[in-house]
């Protein structure tokens, strides 16, 4: 081909007869020349409809506590999250993440799966009043234990000192409790959190003999370690009283082991995919987008949205430039959906 015989070429005038293929990006400038152009040659379109928000959900009445280190986002008690998501659901964001803040907290985190919890009393109270719209719940024990881990505890004899660790296989049986009770409150998605080994196949097992077959689970398959969770877990009140999830979650320095966790829960049942956080690891979505086709979802994650605004606040940057860059740039990297705290605010600038 002509373009092809220019590469070898190296664009030198003198060696094509063809003036109009001489440099190909004055031709690629010509396309950028005037908005509506750019907007027809635009390869990807962020829209509202991208966006999934993020709720925490409390115990109390009238109570609507923003958290200090996520400007704009709130922890709600239940009477109040119908007046909250009114205004989103006009601006045209049609799903939410639901993350309960329960009342009291044990070892094992119990409340979770309680028929009077406080994401099933939320699900109750929104169901009938948002009839079109998506509601996912997060399916991990991090808020419900006194000591801030996903699952139950369980302490091995070791030279020195004892280690405390997840019971991973004790968990599982949990997770397919929490997971039927949200759905027999109202939630249309469930989404474990936890990287919790075969809980894909453990909740997929109990919402199918609990009768709710057609319920998609949304697995955080690549969950990595990060440094960027420090004002959610402000947020959901879940800190660890002791060390860290390392042990249960990824090393941020592993590309390869993502894709071996996606493709387990993939094979155990998962409808969706989640690669969490977002912005340091856009490679990992592309590279799960491109090897099983699948619904990717991404978690802009609060450290992510933290930075922007601390940087906005103090003039730094450009607030809403950076934050449609940074969502165009999750969706270019393979994502479909986008769990973010910036949806209010990007579904504005996007209106």
């Amino acid at each position: 081909m002509r373009v092809e015989k220019l590469k070898d070429e190296k664009l030198n005038p003198a060696n094509t007869r063809d003036s109009h293929l001489m440099f190909p990006q004055t031709r690629l400038r010509r396309l950028r020349q005037h908005p509506v152009l750019r907007d027809l040659v635009r390869e990807t379109t962020l829209s509202v409809h991208d966006f999934i928000l993020p709720i925490f959900v409390r115990p109390g009445k009238r109570i609507k506590k923003e958290i200090a280190s996520m400007p704009g986002n709130h922890q709600l008690s239940v009477d109040r999250l119908i007046d909250e998501l009114v205004p989103a659901v006009d601006l045209g964001i049609r799903a939410f993440l639901l993350f309960g803040i329960p009342a009291s907290k044990d070892a094992e985190g119990s409340s979770a799966w309680q028929d009077d919890g406080i994401v099933q009393q939320a699900l109750r109270v929104l169901r009938p009043v948002f009839k079109d719209v998506l509601f996912i719940t997060d399916e991990c024990f991090c808020e419900y234990t006194d000591h801030g881990h996903c699952g139950i505890l369980h302490r091995t004899k070791g030279k020195g000192k004892d280690k405390v660790d997840v019971d991973n296989d004790a968990t599982l049986p949990n997770l397919a409790k929490q997971c039927v009770s949200h759905v027999q409150a109202g939630a249309d998605i469930v989404a474990p959190s936890g990287m919790m080994d075969g809980m894909v196949a453990a909740i997929r097992k109990g919402l199918d003999e609990a009768g709710f077959s057609s319920t998609p689970i949304l697995s955080y398959a690549a969950k990595y370690a990060s440094g960027f969770y420090g004002p959610f877990r402000d947020a959901a009140e879940s800190p660890p009283q002791f060390g860290d999830r390392s042990s249960y979650q990824m090393d941020p320095a592993n590309s390869d082991e993502a894709l071996r966790e996606v493709a387990l829960d993939l094979e155990e049942g998962a409808d969706i995919v989640m690669v969490k956080p977002a912005l340091s690891y856009l490679d990992i979505i592309r590279r799960v987008k491109d090897r099983f086709g699948v619904p990717v979802a991404a978690y802009n994650v609060s450290g992510e949205f933290a930075m922007v605004k601390a940087a906005a606040q103090r003039g730094w940057i450009d607030e809403r430039r950076v934050t449609l860059e940074i969502l165009t740039s999750i969706k270019r990297a393979g994502a479909d959906m986008i769990l973010t705290y910036h949806a209010l605010d990007a579904a504005r600038w996007l209106r």
